[in-house]
């Protein structure tokens, strides 16, 4: 008999709030002329790869580290005002369009947490942006790693099945197919994929993935409150 999911877990960075915008519009103000000579897409490929090298630090602490990386090649102003202020943009960082107003339709039937690889500093900033609809989330300073690890998810369906959620009662939702479409299907949750970047080219901000076909795919999270209150979105997985 198809079922309801009980709680719906979400990506946050990418998915709910958008880092790209945000992380381009911090550059270009500080930036200047500099930044002005790329395009959006030059930038974030550099964003991207040096982001996915070594990560000393957690994530947006992490984020100063890739400022004075990138900041060379792309002919940036090198400054460690900017590089600290690249990371405390996270602050502003804009919600999508329809995230906030989803995200009320959807915590009225389940109960919301948020799973990001960002620190707790920074998801708090990010829970007022988005109208703090979250019930629990969890952060990399409660996870000790970052998805795609296994363990993060181990970590989080641990949290939840204090509750008495198990993982057949989860729908994971995200955009990134790299940090966790892909694990999360492998897992045996039942996912969601919002593609944020339908119709442009690349990936972004984010790292590339081998595709993993979603239960679910959408261009935006109002299309999955839509389905919500159908009454169609249903779990695919049962053991």
């Amino acid at each position: 008999m198809a079922r309801e999911p009980k709680v719906l877990t979400f990506d946050v960075v990418g998915t709910l709030i958008d880092f790209e915008k945000g992380m381009l519009d911090y550059l270009r103000a500080a930036c200047g002329p500099a930044a002005a000579a790329h395009d959006d897409d030059t930038i974030l490929a550099h964003y991207r790869r040096t982001r996915g090298n070594a990560k000393p630090k957690r994530f947006p602490d992490d984020l100063e580290r890739v400022y004075h990386e990138i900041c060379g090649p792309l002919g940036l102003p090198q400054s460690d005002e900017i590089a600290r202020g690249f990371t405390q943009s996270i602050k502003d960082w804009p919600a999508f369009p329809d995230s906030v107003e989803a995200l009320k339709r959807l915590a009225r039937r389940y109960k919301l947490v948020a799973m990001t690889n960002a620190q707790r500093w920074s998801l708090d900033h990010m829970e007022k942006t988005l109208g703090s609809p979250f019930h629990d989330s969890v952060t990399v300073d409660d996870a000790l790693v970052e998805k795609p690890n296994p363990l993060y998810f181990a970590f989080a369906r641990g949290r939840l099945s204090r509750d008495g959620v198990n993982r057949p009662d989860i729908l994971h939702v995200a955009q990134s197919q790299y940090h966790d479409i892909g694990v999360a299907r492998q897992l045996g949750y039942t996912v969601c994929w919002i593609e944020r970047r339908q119709g442009q080219k690349g990936t972004g901000g984010t790292l590339e993935a081998e595709f993993t076909q979603p239960d679910y795919h959408f261009a935006t999270l109002a299309q999955l409150a839509d389905l919500a209150e159908s009454g169609g979105l249903v779990m695919k997985t049962d053991d």
